[in-house]
């Protein structure tokens, strides 16, 4: 059973930092879509980070882009999420997820419970 557990979600000011991260159990890292996906209240899902399959290749939405930084370390099964110089329009609830490429899109198969981060002005 592959289960997704995020921590390290909190209250931070802005232009502060924090780690997220997810551990993986019941499977490996390798062969996955790796993601994080935020969402704050009223407002629809966002993917803010994402891995790619081959292991190597990261993304990012424009509005994390140079803040946010993406990794995994393999050996240990838990994915990252760095985040600096947060600001309010960073808070809310952060999921982690992994996936594999469906039609022409990636199916998100798999989700943690989600971390809250608090981000105070």
């Amino acid at each position: 059973q592959v289960q997704l557990a995020e921590s390290g979600g909190r209250s931070v000011q802005a232009g502060g930092s924090l780690t997220l991260a997810c551990e993986f159990s019941g499977t490996t890292l390798d062969n996955y879509f790796l993601g994080w996906i935020r969402q704050a209240p009223g407002t629809d899902r966002e993917g803010v980070a994402l891995f790619l399959a081959d292991g190597k290749s990261t993304r990012y939405a424009d509005s994390v882009r140079g803040r946010f930084t993406v990794s995994k370390d393999s050996a240990n099964n838990t994915l990252y999420l760095q985040m600096s110089d947060v600001s309010p329009d960073d808070a809310g609830t952060y999921y982690c997820v992994a996936g594999t490429m469906g039609w022409g899109q990636i199916e998100w198969q798999y989700w943690g419970q989600g971390t809250q981060v608090t981000v105070s002005s």
